[in-house]
């Protein structure tokens, strides 16, 4: 059987492209770095199609420089410049997933959450990924849970609590009322953070030693993660591919681990989705 491919998104910014392509390669998959310029080129020789490719990564780091707001131009480029590209990839079954500027990206382009009936292409914005209530850059680890009953491809079978780091400024996921109802109804809500499985590894500041908060952003509802209706477009805040293995956790000289990190199963139920599609 052939290896599914998949497209990890590259423009000026990105920055967490390189782990993002080992998770997937790590998960079985062929995997293609690919700057937005080449999706979007008028040069048919220059020109890379999205068709080609069963899952489309929208990976972290500063898109654009962040500039007027986290994500906010990559998602504009995408909603005018590839609009029939990615309606016809979202149509045909194949799986989005963007992790921390990837999510703020996916949320400004109106991919996520697509409530309300919203199940092709783009929507209006519902949601947004603002600044952080710390009014800081929050870079530790948190401790998640996994929602059970959600139909996000990316997360079945996952353990209930996973431990992941997260590393963004505006990262607080909010929404009206009205939004929030419609993803615990039909339970797009994926992750959401949550206190640590031992108080003993609760995070601490190594300035005063005080704790940290369990929601590092403030978001509504405790939100770390969330999937559209079909549960084949996904975006979350915490960074899966930088837990692959034991080597990457901030205590594996402390503690008895497992080979694998918590976030390869992530990118494993996406090349096994696509390979039975």
């Amino acid at each position: 059987m052939k290896k599914p491919k998949v497209l990890i998104l590259r423009t000026a910014g990105t920055n967490c492209d390189a782990e993002t392509d080992a998770a997937f390669q790590l998960a079985g998959a062929e995997t293609a770095l690919v700057h937005i310029q080449n999706l979007v080129s008028r040069n048919r020789d220059q020109r890379t199609c999205l068709q080609d490719y069963q899952i489309l990564a929208i990976p972290g780091g500063f898109s654009y420089g962040d500039d007027i707001s986290a994500g906010i131009l990559l998602a504009t480029e995408m909603k005018h410049k590839l609009t029939d590209a990615l309606t016809q990839f979202i149509s045909d079954g194949k799986l989005i997933i963007g992790i921390c500027n990837g999510f703020q990206v996916l949320v400004r382009a109106g991919l996520l959450p697509k409530v309300n009936g919203f199940h092709r292409g783009f929507s209006p914005q519902q949601a947004t990924l603002a600044m952080n209530t710390s009014a800081t850059f929050e870079c530790r680890w948190v401790t998640l849970e996994t929602q059970q009953g959600n139909p996000c491809v990316f997360t079945k079978g996952l353990k209930q609590h996973l431990y992941l780091p997260v590393a963004h400024a505006e990262g607080r996921f909010t929404a009206p009322a009205a939004v929030l109802e419609q993803l615990e109804t039909h339970r797009q809500i994926v992750f959401r953070y949550t206190s640590s499985t031992s108080r003993a590894k609760r995070e601490t500041c190594p300035y005063d030693g005080v704790a940290y908060p369990d929601n590092p952003n403030g978001s509504d509802a405790n939100i770390a993660g969330i999937c559209d209706a079909t549960g084949r477009i996904f975006g979350m805040m915490p960074h899966p591919e930088r837990y692959l293995t034991k080597w990457h956790h901030p205590r594996w000289t402390r503690e008895p681990l497992p080979e694998e990190g918590d976030g390869v199963a992530i990118f494993k139920n996406a090349v096994n989705y696509a390979k039975a599609s």
